[in-house]
């Protein structure tokens, strides 16, 4: 008979290592290349990981202080927890990343209307959803309207984001409209971090 050991894993242990494996590997794919270097994580974001609630991640800082890149690598460390062979299996999850330019361009009333709602409808019902640089693009009306719809369906379900932003919360009403802001202060809770230090790219790291 073929030995067993206990170190060996279990074939549900076994299915979840074979599936994160994949997953990882598709995520870091599409992971700026910039971005896909491992690094050290605020604490603050070690807690928002392993708390694994419904609460939502806003990393504020100025510019060049890694904001981007922690929020990609945070990403990736919630897609490994996904996996935890101590957490209920759900389902693959579905995290979206979307620089906010690229975004708003999108949810712009020119284009497919049957394009533009596949989208909105996604992004209010992915696992996960991770929007870059909130403020670096000027909303319309109508693109508030659409984001509206985005947070506000993730917020009455407890669907987390991740925002990375050169102002606080309190600074996004202007760009977001007043809903979307107060919505995101309630769903990011606790879970504001402010980065801080020199802006990386003037110095040798990128």
């Amino acid at each position: 008979m073929p030995s067993s050991s206990a170190d060996e894993l279990s074939p549900r242990d076994s299915w979840l290592q074979e599936r994160s494996q994949h997953a990882l590997a598709r995520f870091d794919d599409k992971t700026p290349v910039i971005y896909r270097q491992r690094i050290e994580l605020h604490r603050n974001v070690h807690e928002w990981i392993a708390g694994w609630g419904g609460s939502s991640l806003f990393l504020a800082g100025s510019i060049g202080v890694g904001k981007t890149h922690t929020a990609w690598q945070t990403c990736r460390r919630w897609l490994e927890a996904w996996y935890a062979p101590n957490r209920p299996w759900s389902g693959g999850p579905d995290l979206r990343t979307f620089r906010s330019t690229a975004l708003f361009d999108a949810l712009r009333p020119d284009g497919p209307d049957e394009v533009r709602r596949t989208l909105v409808t996604e992004l209010q019902k992915c696992d996960l959803l991770f929007i870059d640089d909130l403020a670096a693009a000027k909303a319309s009306t109508w693109t508030q309207e659409r984001l509206f719809e985005i947070f506000d369906e993730r917020y009455i379900n407890r669907r987390p984001v991740i925002i990375t932003c050169d102002v606080l919360p309190n600074g996004l009403p202007e760009i977001t409209g007043p809903r979307v802001s107060s919505r995101l202060a309630e769903m990011c809770g606790d879970s504001v971090v402010l980065l801080e230090g020199d802006d990386r790219r003037k110095g040798v790291a990128a």
